[in-house]
C-alpha cells in the first residue's frame, strides 16, 4: 500500500507511471498492427480503419470521460484513507457503464450521414462504417474495463491494468490476422475481421479485471457481506457526475473536433488521406504512451490532494513532466531522422500509382516532431489538474482551442483552399498553444483550492461545495 503521507519519491512515481505507459503502449501496438495488416489490402483499407476507429472513439468518448473520472475520485478517497468509498465510487462507474451502453448504440446511424457529409467516396463510406458499427457494438466491454481500470489506477496498482492490457494485446493481434486474411475453414473478413479481432482482445482484457477485483488485497480487507458497496450511492454518484461530466464533455468535444479535422483532411483525396493516416499512426507511438503518464499523474495527484498534501501534488506533476520530456525527445529524434524508413513500412501494400503518398507523409511526419514536447506538456499538466478536480477550467481551455482549430481548418480547406502542408502547420500551432495554456493554468495555483473529499470524515463522505476559480 502506498503511504501518501510520506514525500513522493521519483522512484515511486516511476513505478506507478511505467505500467501505465506500457499499458497504453499495448493499445498503440494493437492499433498499429491492425492498420499495418489492413495496409496490405490497400490504402483505402488503412484510411477506413482510422476514420471508422476514430469515429467509434468519438461517439464513446463522453461516456468514457465520465466513467473514467472514477480514477481521480478513487485516488482522492484513497489518499484520504476512505477505502470503502473507493469501492463505492467504482460501483457508481459500473452502473454508469450499464446506463451509457444503450445510449451509445443510438448514435450509430448518425455516423453514416457524417461520412457522406464529409465528402467520402461511397466505397470508402461502406468500409469505414462497417468497421465503426462493429466497434460500437462492443463498446460495453470498453466501458466496464474503463471503470475497473479506474479503481486499480486510483489506488496505485497500475501493474494490474498493465497485465490486462498485455493479455488483450496477445489475444488481439493473432485474432486480427486470422479474421482479416482468413484461415482454412474461416473466410477472410477484411476490415470487418479487424473490428472483430479488436473486440476479442477487449473482451479478454475486461474479463481479467472482473476476476482481479475480488482478489485485490485492499478489496478483501475492507469489504464483507454487510458492506453493500455495489449499490447506487446518490452522494458519490453525484460527485462522480459533477466532476466527470466536464471531463467527459471535454473529451467528447476534443475528439469530435479532432475527427472533424481528420475528415476535412481526407476531403483532399485518397493520397492526402493516406499520408495523414501514416503520420498519425506514428504520432500514436508518441501520444498514446503519454496518455499512460496522464492517467498516472491524475491518480498520483488525486492521492496527494486527498491526503491534503499540495506540495506532494506539485512534486508529482513536475516529476512526471521530466519523464515525459525524456520520452518525447526520443520520439522527436525518431520522427526527424527515421521518417523515410517509418513511412516505407506502410507502403508495402501500395501499388505503383500509390507511391505519390510517400513524399507528403515524410514531410508531415518530420513536421510533427515540432509539437511533441508541447503535446507532452498539455497531457501532464492537464492530467494533474484533473486529478485535483479542476475539470471545468481544463475543459474551457481545451475545448476553446479545439473549436478555434476546427473552424480555422474548415476556412483554410473549404473556403481558402490552402494546400495540405499549410493546414498541417496550422494544426501544429494549435498543439503548441494547448501546451502553453495548460502550463499557465497550473501556474495560477487556483486548482489547489478545489475540494473533492471531506477530510474530517473517515466513513461516508458527504458532498461539499466545490470551488472553481
Amino acid at each position: 500500500m502506498i503511504d501518501v503521507q510520506k514525500p513522493v519519491s521519483f522512484k515511486t512515481i516511476f513505478i506507478i507511471a511505467l505500467p501505465m505507459v506500457v499499458s497504453q503502449g499495448t493499445e498503440t501496438v494493437m492499433m498499429f498492427t491492425d492498420r499495418f495488416f489492413l495496409s496490405l489490402l490497400g490504402k483505402q483499407f488503412i484510411t477506413a480503419s482510422m476514420s471508422g476507429g476514430l469515429s467509434s472513439f468519438v461517439f464513446s468518448s463522453f461516456f468514457l470521460g465520465v466513467i473514467g473520472y472514477v480514477n481521480a475520485l478513487v485516488a482522492q478517497y484513497y489518499g484520504a484513507k476512505q477505502f470503502k468509498n473507493c469501492f463505492k465510487a467504482t460501483a457508481q462507474a459500473l452502473w454508469l457503464s450499464l446506463f451509457c451502453y444503450p445510449l451509445s448504440l443510438v448514435l450509430i446511424p448518425a455516423v453514416h450521414w457524417f461520412f457522406v457529409w464529409a465528402g467520402h467516396s461511397p466505397g470508402q463510406v461502406a468500409l469505414e462504417f462497417s468497421y465503426f458499427r462493429i466497434l460500437m457494438a462492443g463498446s460495453f466491454f470498453v466501458f466496464i474495463r474503463t471503470a475497473l481500470s479506474g479503481y486499480f489506477i486510483g489506488i496505485g496498482k497500475t501493474p494490474v491494468v498493465m497485465a490486462s492490457n498485455i493479455l488483450g494485446m496477445i489475444i488481439n493481434i493473432p485474432l486480427n490476422y486470422i479474421f482479416i486474411f482468413g484461415i482454412p475453414g474461416l473466410p477472410a473478413m477484411g476490415i470487418e475481421g479487424a473490428a472483430f479481432g479488436t473486440l476479442g482482445g477487449s473482451l479478454v482484457s475486461c474479463l481479467f479485471l472482473v476476476i482481479a477485483l475480488p482478489l485485490d488485497k485492499l478489496y478483501r480487507n475492507h469489504t464483507n457481506r454487510r458492506n453493500r458497496w455495489w449499490g447506487i450511492n446518490g452522494s458519490i454518484l453525484k460527485k462522480l457526475l459533477s466532476f466527470g461530466i466536464p471531463a467527459g464533455g471535454e473529451l467528447f468535444v476534443n475528439v469530435f473536433l479532432f475527427n472533424f479535422f481528420v475528415q476535412l483532411m481526407f476531403s483532399y483525396g485518397e493520397d492526402v488521406a493516406a499520408a495523414v493516416v501514416i503520420t498519425f499512426n506514428y504520432d500514436m507511438l508518441a501520444f498514446i504512451p503519454l496518455l499512460g503518464l496522464s492517467y498516472a499523474v491524475t491518480a498520483l495527484t488525486g492521492q496527494q490532494m486527498g491526503a491534503g498534501n499540495i506540495q506532494g501534488a506539485k512534486k508529482v506533476i513536475l516529476s512526471v513532466l521530466k519523464l515525459t520530456y525524456v520520452y518525447a525527445s526520443i520520439m522527436v529524434l525518431l520522427f526527424v531522422l527515421g521518417a523515410d524508413l517509418l513511412v516505407s513500412v506502410f507502403s508495402m501494400g501500395f501499388s505503383a500509382d500509390d507511391q505519390a503518398v510517400l513524399p507528403l507523409a515524410r514531410i508531415m511526419l518530420r513536421l510533427a516532431a515540432i509539437y511533441l514536447l508541447a503535446d507532452g506538456t498539455q497531457i501532464v499538466f492537464g492530467g494533474g489538474l484533473r486529478g485535483a478536480g479542476d475539470t471545468r477550467w481544463v475543459m474551457y481551455i481545451s475545448v476553446g482551442l479545439h473549436v478555434m482549430m476546427a473552424l480555422g481548418t474548415y476556412v483554410m480547406i473549404k473556403i481558402l483552399h490552402i494546400q495540405p502542408i499549410g493546414v498541417w502547420l496550422y494544426f501544429i500551432g494549435f498543439v503548441l498553444s494547448l501546451g502553453v495554456s495548460m502550463f499557465l493554468r497550473y501556474k495560477t495555483n487556483r486548482w489547489q483550492k478545489i475540494k473533492m473529499v471531506n477530510h474530517e470524515e473517515s466513513g461516508e463522505s458527504e458532498i461539499i461545495e466545490e470551488t472553481y476559480l
